[in-house]
């Protein structure tokens, strides 16, 4: 587990892909947040997980020096933790994408907001920004 800490973001998965591929996609207050490089910023493991698997599968590119990119951003890696594995079940099942709840149990447990444009994700006890 991460230390606590006063703010901190969560970025899912189609927000980093945005992030690097067309900024202009997220709103001005989700690009802001995330450019600033004053906010403690994270990408789940959970999501460098899931871009590897779709582009194994051939449906993604991603870079092939992301953490190197991520480092430059200020984006840091939050590893799944066991205490992240175990609060999945706690969750109801508004989602099926293990990856997103992965996120969410992350996002309660370390009192981050999750940047995202997915609706479901609002319906979980979770801080959300708009992606």
């Amino acid at each position: 587990m991460i230390a606590k800490i006063m703010t901190g973001y969560l970025l899912d998965t189609h927000v980093l892909l945005w992030w690097l591929s067309d900024p202009s996609r997220l709103s001005d207050e989700a690009r802001d947040t995330i450019g600033q490089g004053e906010n403690a910023v994270y990408l789940s493991t959970a999501a460098a997980w899931e871009m590897a698997i779709k582009k194994a599968l051939g449906c993604l590119d991603i870079p092939g020096n992301l953490e190197e990119v991520l480092g430059k951003d200020h984006i840091e890696v939050l590893p799944i933790a066991l205490s992240h594995a175990l609060a999945v079940s706690d969750l109801p099942l508004h989602h099926q994408d293990p990856f997103d709840r992965m996120q969410i149990a992350q996002a309660r447990i370390e009192d981050l907001v999750i940047i995202t444009r997915d609706a479901v994700i609002a319906k979980y006890d979770v801080k959300v920004l708009k992606a």
